[in-house]
């Protein structure tokens, strides 16, 4: 996939440049495949070696009849290297942004925003992130794409890219356990969030962060430490 382009409808897809695509699903296979070649020797070595315990697998495979051998651990190498690069390319965002809507794809889910909703688009760090009108995060995602490739295709359909980032940023503070001024149940989710966050659990951490959107809440996170402000509930 190139970098940037032409979609259905006028809408500009922003996604893996077209170097990165031929090194993953080339790289990948042909490293795995040289693997292969290679854990045959290997295992010899470790055979007649004193030293290293006499380990099942590594045996089975110095035990291996030759050429087939080496055939079979090559073949294996290149698949595993064939699925490393399906979940490499599951793991990248795709970003479609039409004159209607913008479209996040990752791993074939397909999410869509509307532009009407849209009132701030900019990075925070290696994060994509779309900002309502009510000052709460339509999205937040993950992304290596670069953003000066973003930032025209955003700014060419018209919407209000930010390249000084977020807006709201001088409205953050950083959580402390029991906040007073947070809404009613905000601090047992973000002392959840926080386990998660330690833990490195990046399907809480997206579902609790919803669930601080429902009241009211956007959180962000630094170093392993939350910092929340207000939105405008119907803002």
């Amino acid at each position: 996939m190139n970098a940037t382009t032409n979609g259905p409808g006028g809408e500009t897809v922003v996604g893996r440049p077209g170097w990165e695509a031929v090194l993953v699903w080339v790289g990948f296979p042909v490293l795995g495949a040289l693997v292969g070649l290679g854990v045959g020797p290997l295992a010899d070595w470790a055979v007649d070696t004193s030293w290293i315990p006499d380990f099942g697998p590594i045996r089975f495979i110095a035990e291996l009849p030759q050429p087939g051998g080496t055939i079979a651990t090559v073949a294996a190498g290149t698949v595993l290297g064939v699925l490393l690069a399906l979940t490499a390319e599951g793991e990248v965002l795709r970003v479609g942004v039409g004159p209607s809507g913008v479209t996040l794809t990752r791993d074939g889910k397909t999410r869509t925003i509307a532009r009407a909703d849209v009132s701030a688009v900019f990075t925070d760090r290696k994060e994509l992130v779309l900002v309502s009108r009510s000052g709460l995060e339509l999205a937040r995602e993950k992304s290596d794409l670069g953003a000066d490739r973003l930032a025209a295709a955003f700014t060419g359909q018209g919407y209000p890219w930010r390249p000084e980032g977020d807006p709201h940023r001088d409205q953050y503070r950083r959580w402390v356990p029991d906040e007073p001024e947070l809404p009613a149940g905000a601090n047992a989710v973000l002392r959840a969030r926080a386990t998660a966050l330690e833990k490195g659990e990046q399907d809480d951490l997206a579902e609790l962060r919803d669930e601080l959107g429902k009241l009211g809440i956007v959180v962000r996170d630094q170093d392993k430490r939350q910092y929340w402000r207000r939105a405008r509930i119907g803002g």
